[in-house]
């Protein structure tokens, strides 16, 4: 069987990619308007993703197979009016059905928030289906996540949408099974002590003070939701978000032979499945922390993506 080809559009930083690339796809092109992100793309696969898609031409893109999109959720302005590919103009997801509309590739791979099926009473979900199922698709959807079907110990939760052009191969495709979680949150973590940046230590400030008395025990991962702090008693990483580098919400936690602590973004990586190879340049003034934060959170989990790969090459 030849390998099949993909597009990555909403590329951030490479995370469907890599996991499609390790079932043995190969990527012809890439597109991601986020200019910090694409630092990170470029430097993890020496390609310039091609910015804003809705400038992309579909007649000036390489013939391929499938398409991959981690697209963003937006409110559509007439949703529930059931005008079919109509309601999805002046939203991103309209410019991504353009695409499929005009290039009309056999597969499509698609990743979003859990929230995406209930936003607006389902009318926006609805909307999507219908789209892709006029435009000729046979579609699957389940919510999945890292730590029940990867074996990443992260709780995140994300709707995937995969759609076939071939009949046979739809009737063919599941998603795969879950699998036991032997990972451990520890297994991730650093185990020495960290720059001063990533603890809280200041007893003059109350968010410090506040975090500080409510991190207790070393056994857990605890999240620092802005107002509160709570102990994830799952045994799992709370879902990284994009803003847990950004004014400290969703921020997860933990304590140390040192003091009370972030995560780092490396660590914050390898709960997305991204091994220890993948770069994580500095970006900006100072670390760069907070742009790598927002990266992770919003990327996807490697293995996952794999395993989702795989059974469609079973499929098809």
């Amino acid at each position: 069987m030849k390998k099949l080809s993909f597009i990555d559009l909403f590329s951030g930083i490479g995370g469907i990619r890599i996991g499609l690339e390790a079932s043995g796809a190969k990527c012809l092109f890439s597109c991601e308007i986020d200019q910090n992100a694409c630092i990170t793309y470029k430097t993890n696969f020496d390609v310039d993703p091609k910015g804003d898609i809705k400038t992309i031409d579909p007649a000036a893109l390489p013939a391929y197979d499938l398409l991959v999109a981690g697209f963003p959720c937006q409110a559509f302005s007439v949703a529930g009016r059931r005008l079919g590919f109509e309601d999805t103009r002046g939203t991103l997801f309209f410019d991504l059905a353009r695409i499929i509309k005009e290039t009309s590739p056999k597969i499509l791979f698609l990743e979003n928030v859990k929230g995406l099926l209930s936003h607006d009473k389902g009318k926006t979900f609805q909307i999507i289906c219908d789209v892709l199922t006029d435009l000729g698709y046979c579609l699957h959807y389940e919510i999945l996540s890292p730590h029940t079907h990867a074996n990443i110990p992260q709780n995140r939760e994300r709707i995937f949408i995969i759609g076939f052009k071939d009949v046979k191969a739809s009737n063919k495709f599941k998603f795969p099974e879950p699998i036991p979680l032997t990972t451990k949150w520890r297994d991730l973590i650093n185990p020495g002590k960290l720059v001063d940046r990533f603890y809280y230590k200041n007893p003059e400030s109350p968010s410090h003070v506040k975090i500080m008395q409510a991190v207790t025990s070393k056994e857990t991962i605890y999240q620092y939701r802005r107002y509160y702090v709570r102990e994830n008693k799952t045994g799992v990483c709370p879902t990284l978000t994009a803003n847990m580098g950004l004014g400290g919400h969703n921020v997860p936690l933990i304590l140390d032979d040192w003091g009370v602590r972030k995560l780092t973004p490396r660590e914050c990586a390898r709960f997305q499945g991204f091994d220890n190879c993948f770069i994580l340049p500095v970006i900006g003034h100072g670390s760069g922390d907070s742009y790598l934060y927002k990266q992770i959170g919003n990327s996807v989990c490697v293995p996952l993506i794999q395993r989702i790969a795989e059974k469609i090459k079973e499929a098809i």
